[in-house]
């Protein structure tokens, strides 16, 4: 039902005022009083398991070493990873009720459920309202400061919390992960749709475990089947593509907490367009 429709007057007599002209409602919760944040990038996966937290870490760090303040937000309420993949161990702190990020070794800011529990191990039973509210509090009432580009690592799927994401923050666009099997790239297909019902940009495809190299020959094989990922940029439009590669380096970086110390080109021209926004 419109405005219009609930309206027990004419409404075409009462101008301007009328709510039936006052255009859809905002659903979007205004950041923290002391934070200023430009650009905020939401990072989602239409399935867990193809590397959406590696790929939301691999930015940051690619954006703060280019001089940019980056962020995350880790709003994977139920399954957090950023902070084990930066090595964070120290809570974040809370100051006159308001909530101060933790720092990686390289000063990027970052908010995760885990960093708010006695113990990182336990687990959070919540329902989707509840998590839904706490990654509205992580924008609320975290005190971000001066922040050039914040990533949203979204869990996988959209459900509740894509919703809440989509409707509560300022969103510049979405970067969708995938990797090269049939039912993945079905499922990004979902997640793309998702976004634009709600008129949110699809900034980027990245492709994880793209192929691997062999460390002899220097030949690259498809481990998981062939790319999909420029098929579903063209069907969509999306201009922005970047493969990343089955590297053992990687995942034991993030087994260690060492993200920050992995050297790597193969997210450049995303991190270079996402400047231009």
């Amino acid at each position: 039902m419109t405005d219009q429709d609930s309206c027990s007057h004419d409404c075409g007599s009462c101008g301007s005022a009328c709510p039936s002209n006052q255009g859809p409602k905002s659903f979007l919760k205004p950041a923290n009083k002391h934070s200023k944040i430009k650009k905020v990038i939401g990072v989602i996966s239409g399935k867990g398991g193809v590397g959406k937290s590696l790929v939301t870490s691999l930015l940051a760090v690619a954006m703060q070493e280019r001089g940019r303040q980056a962020a995350i937000l880790d709003a994977d309420i139920t399954g957090p990873s950023i902070p084990h993949i930066f090595g964070v161990e120290k809570n974040a702190e809370v100051l006159h009720q308001e909530i101060i990020p933790a720092l990686t070794d390289n000063k990027i800011k970052v908010i995760s459920i885990n960093l708010l529990l006695a113990d990182h191990t336990d687990p959070v039973v919540w329902r989707g309202p509840m998590i839904g509210g706490a990654v509205e509090q992580f924008w609320t009432d975290v005190c971000w400061g001066d922040v050039d580009y914040m990533f949203v690592d979204m869990p996988p799927g959209t459900g509740d919390v894509a919703q809440t994401v989509f409707q509560s923050l300022p969103l510049d666009g979405i970067i969708v992960v995938t990797s090269p099997q049939d039912l993945v790239g079905m499922i990004v297909e979902k997640a793309v749709k998702m976004a634009e019902m709600v008129h949110i940009p699809v900034l980027g495809l990245v492709e994880n475990m793209a192929y691997f190299t062999c460390p002899s020959c220097g030949e690259k094989h498809a481990i998981f089947g062939e790319s999909q990922v420029k098929a579903l940029s063209e069907a969509y439009n999306i201009p922005l593509i970047a493969q990343i590669p089955i590297n053992p380096a990687l995942a034991q970086a993030c087994d260690q907490g060492k993200i920050t110390d992995i050297e790597g080109d193969w997210l450049a021209e995303l991190v270079a367009g996402l400047e231009k926004i």
